[in-house]
């Protein structure tokens, strides 16, 4: 009616409506309700919430990140206030490439990982995979180590090209920020690429006491929790920039993991804390338990 008060007669709208006059203006009058302002402060504290997650949250991780903060809110109801105000997460498709396999295959370890996701502690099994990002320069290539523990980004390597040297400077930096030496209980899993096959890579593996092991031919979910890292690197970064340099790449991609992905990602395997914050959490009980 207010809509359409300077087109149309107040009575005759109330008229056809079948409501009174008085309990129009009475209406206009009132203000908005408790539920109505609510919401308002509930929106306020979402968009804090998304801008923080630098736009990637959806509407899961938006509700863990106000129950964090103490706002109580239940799970419906912030999804239908980020509808309401046009709240997404930042989601774009990905595009697939693989590295070429080893024809080798004396050189393939076996599968011993066999899709068990689930580690009880750090430093147990790591999992490592490679990926390609488009930059004005080029193919930027980037390595990963993570430990399958905590998903946190353990080991990182980026360049130009696709090599041997990627995947080794990504596992000595795991070996180094992680403090392993020698740790006969530690598992690296990765797919069949070439470049995890090399005597280089087998080598390093060997003089640290690292088993092995590697994805079936053709079975992709066996390296389901890399393959997961980088569609969520991706869609959350990389598919959401244009790099004008490899550099450029290199600094946002180092940026989005150190900073963003492993202290501040509500991570959902989790239970909605991040990587660092879920170590942090098992660190104390570990230390309570001994």
């Amino acid at each position: 009616m207010k809509a359409h008060s300077k087109q149309f007669p107040v009575e005759k709208m109330a008229e056809v409506l079948g409501v009174s006059r008085s309990g129009y203006y009475d209406f206009l009058h009132k203000g908005p309700s408790k539920r109505a302002l609510e919401d308002q402060g509930i929106i306020e504290e979402i968009k804090k919430a998304h801008k923080k997650s630098r736009g990637t949250y959806g509407s899961p991780r938006v509700h863990a990140e106000l129950k964090k903060q103490g706002v109580s809110c239940s799970r419906k109801r912030t999804a239908k206030l980020m509808r309401k105000e046009k709240i997404q997460a930042k989601m774009r498709k990905q595009s697939k490439r693989t590295t070429l396999q080893s024809k080798k295959v004396v050189d393939i370890a076996p599968n011993h990982l066999d899709q068990q996701f689930h580690v009880e502690k750090p430093n147990k099994v790591w999992v490592s995979d490679i990926t390609y990002v488009w930059t004005a320069e080029g193919w930027l290539y980037v390595a990963v180590v993570l430990d399958l523990f905590s998903r946190k980004v353990v080991g990182l390597s980026m360049g130009a090209s696709l090599s041997t040297e990627l995947v080794t400077k990504a596992l000595k930096q795991a070996l180094y920020r992680r403090g392993v030496i020698v740790n006969k209980g530690l598992m690296h899993h990765s797919d069949r690429g070439c470049q995890y096959t090399s005597k280089e890579f087998r080598e390093i593996a060997a003089v640290h006491g690292i088993e092995l092991s590697m994805s079936a031919k053709g079975h992709c979910y066996d390296n389901a929790v890399a393959e997961s890292f980088f569609h969520t690197l991706k869609t959350e970064e990389t598919h959401l920039k244009h790099y004008r340099t490899r550099e450029e790449g290199q600094s946002a991609i180092f940026e989005y993991v150190e900073v963003f992905y492993n202290r501040q990602r509500l991570h959902s395997t989790l239970g909605y804390i991040s990587p660092a914050d879920f170590e942090e959490v098992w660190e104390k009980d570990y230390v309570l338990s001994v």
